[in-house]
């Protein structure tokens, strides 16, 4: 694979990289670059995780060295308790590991870090100091403000926040950082406080958000917004059924989850999306790309209830490993009791 291919796999499906032409000379300079990807330990994970852990799939094809950080103190900054930090991480980490092997990513060239082990060393804090005293509350609150669960008060640890997680990237040793749309203002703060105390600023790289089953973003907080991964057959079904998706209108969740994930294992399985019909409506239809689906169900020759079936039945067939994996049920359990 050649810079250029690597360039447009890295990029593939992204919504926006800063910057572009750093991104190329890194991979010009650099034989192995490394690339992070954090998520916090809050809200029980949901089927949109699939989208940045097929990123990662991207991005190890690519050449790419993974770090994924569990970033159990940023969680804590954003409001979960201390005490149940430990039972988070532990859920997090190996429900990522499961959806990983369900979509057949290795794990052997991926690597673990939670946070805590290296932001609570000596160095690390002295440069928590050291940029506060260059970034304003105005800076910081504007830069959590779209991560960060804040009010019109925040606390001091929600603006310690974005600091951290632009130290995230000099600690661990990243060319990229890799996050979606909703972090651009954390991303672009990183960019411009890691020079003023003399670290390089990172290439950053942003997902587009998949919208909620009801019409806002998906969100761990918003329940009837998402799926979650131990969701049961019957409930998922149920949920998609329910799901806003009207005739004729692409822009919803449903639409995105089949464009970033379905689609992708697909065409990167060389398969078909296929979508069960009886024969007086049209019969069974099968699809190659992303595109020419959206494109029947636009001009309404695919109908919402046809395209719901077929997606429940999808996401089924990939959650059953998940569904029926015990530990991951008591740890569930134990984290969000």
């Amino acid at each position: 694979m050649n810079n250029q291919e690597k360039f447009e796999l890295i990029t593939r499906n992204l919504q926006e990289v800063i910057e572009k032409e750093d991104l190329k000379d890194l991979l010009a300079k650099k034989k192995n670059p490394t690339v992070y990807w954090g998520t916090m330990t809050t809200g029980s994970p949901h089927i949109s995780y699939y989208f940045p852990l097929l990123k990662l799939a991207d991005f190890l094809k690519a050449g790419l060295k993974v770090k994924i950080l569990i970033a159990d103190l940023h969680a804590a900054l954003d409001g979960i308790p201390w005490g149940i930090l430990k039972k988070r991480e532990n859920y997090y980490t190996e429900l990522i590991k499961e959806m990983l092997k369900s979509i057949n990513i290795s794990l052997a060239k991926l690597e673990f870090v939670k946070g805590s082990t290296f932001q609570l060393k000596p160095k690390y804090f002295e440069d928590v100091l050291k940029m506060s005293m260059v970034a304003s509350i105005h800076d910081t609150t504007r830069a959590a403000s779209e991560v960060v669960k804040m009010t019109e008060n925040p606390k001091l640890g929600n603006l310690i926040y974005p600091i951290m997680q632009a130290l995230d990237e000099q600690y661990l040793d990243a060319d990229i950082q890799f996050g979606g749309l909703d972090q651009r203002k954390i991303l672009v703060f990183a960019r411009e406080f890691l020079p003023k105390i003399n670290y390089s600023p990172r290439i950053e790289l942003m997902n587009p958000m998949i919208p909620g089953l009801t019409g806002e973003k998906m969100s761990s907080s918003i329940e009837g917004s998402k799926i979650d991964m131990l969701d049961d057959e019957p409930t998922i079904s149920k949920k998609i059924n329910k799901a806003h998706c009207a005739e004729g209108e692409p822009n919803n969740g449903l639409m995105g989850f089949l464009k970033y994930v379905i689609f992708v294992l697909k065409q990167d399985q060389k398969k078909k999306f296929t979508i069960s019909r009886p024969d007086k409506f049209g019969g069974n239809i099968s699809y190659e790309t992303y595109e020419k689906l959206e494109s029947d169900f636009t001009n309404k020759k695919l109908h919402p209830m046809d395209l719901k079936q077929a997606i429940a039945k999808e996401l089924n067939l990939l959650l059953k490993p998940i569904q029926e994996n015990k530990k991951l049920k008591k740890l569930h359990k134990s984290a969000y009791k």
